[in-house]
């Protein structure tokens, strides 16, 4: 059978693409069922902390609302970007509100599909000269109608005189924001110090994000609250002075830039639960564990955990001996 040349080009043209680091444009699946805002803001309510975030999300859902209904009482709308920054640690639940908040511009018919799309500098920026902008164009077209969540999104400024493909990301996403302001939001996000130099990398920026919002790290109440949370879902449960002993990790934990808050409390659930695994599996009779034993967390899986996560002290604020000299004492 004679081959087909366009068959042939086309075959070229993805060989190509996926050596320079540019992705097939995906299939879109169907859009979740959609929610009601009051559904969806009962789920922002219910995070753990956040109170900050929440009232500022209101806010703005809020102003949209009524500019919304201006608009069907015939009177001006206020023109305002609807594109946001979001500045926070890690693990502090940047991409959980971002999903929720595509989801509420669905529910208001901003969004007509209301998806989250994210991606980091590595989605966007290509090996090659000319190759960015095709990829970054790439990944918008796969965002529209929902959400293009950037993160890390201060990778894409490189520092002075570097050279670099990040700024014709840059430029590529800020003429498609132009273009598709009725189909895109976009939202940039990274740690707080990094993404106000981000933002003033380039003059398009600052206008095209007129609304910011921070996200506090978790205090330690919340993290124990976090950790209990992933507990209950995995159906584990904490056993006596679990709690007392992951309120003491947290409270020893290495807070900063770095800190991964929900992440780090994530991170010591999973491995305490590889300690609850070893426990368990090694007792004689094991066959026959009681169902309670097969749930509960002890004080000792959880130091396992710590000590797996960074015994040498760099992820805690104390040395290693006064840490575990103090954990052994409570």
């Amino acid at each position: 059978m004679p081959r087909n040349p366009l068959e042939d080009a086309g075959r070229a043209l993805r060989s190509l693409g996926a050596q320079l680091g540019i992705p097939e444009v995906e299939n879109l699946a169907p859009p979740e069922p959609a929610r009601s805002l009051d559904d969806l803001q009962a789920e922002l309510d219910g995070l753990i902390g956040l109170e900050t975030v929440k009232e500022q999300v209101r806010a703005l859902v809020a102003f949209l609302e009524v500019q919304g209904l201006r608009k069907e009482s015939g009177l001006a709308e206020v023109a305002t970007s609807q594109h946001l920054v979001f500045l926070g640690n890690p693990g502090t639940g940047k991409t959980t509100v971002a999903r929720l908040l595509a989801q509420m511009y669905r529910a208001m018919g901003l969004l007509r599909r209301g998806h989250l799309v994210e991606v980091d500098r590595s989605g966007l920026v290509a090996q090659y000269v000319g190759m960015t902008a095709l990829k970054t164009n790439r990944v918008v077209r796969r965002a529209l109608d929902g959400i293009l969540f950037v993160d890390e999104a201060y990778a894409l400024a490189p520092e002075a005189g570097r050279l670099d493909f990040g700024p014709e990301a840059i430029e590529t996403l800020l003429k498609r924001m132009e273009d598709q302001r009725k189909r895109l939001v976009v939202i940039v996000a990274g740690y707080p110090r990094l993404m106000r130099q981000f933002l003033e990398s380039n003059p398009g920026l600052r206008s095209r994000f007129s609304r910011e919002i921070v996200f506090p790290d978790y205090s330690t109440d919340e993290l124990v609250a976090i950790t209990a949370k992933f507990a209950h879902d995995a159906e584990y449960r904490l056993g006596e002075g679990a709690e007392r002993t992951v309120r003491g990790l947290l409270d020893s934990a290495r807070r900063g830039e770095g800190f991964g808050n929900a992440r780090f409390s994530r991170t010591l659930f999973e491995q305490a639960l590889n300690a609850h695994a070893l426990r368990v599996a090694q007792r004689p009779g094991s066959g026959s564990i009681p169902t309670v034993d097969l749930m509960t967390l002890t004080p000792e899986d959880f130091l396992a955990a710590a000590r797996a996560v960074g015994e040498s002290g760099e992820a805690f604020g104390t040395s290693r001996r006064s840490f575990w000299r103090g954990m052994r004492a409570s």
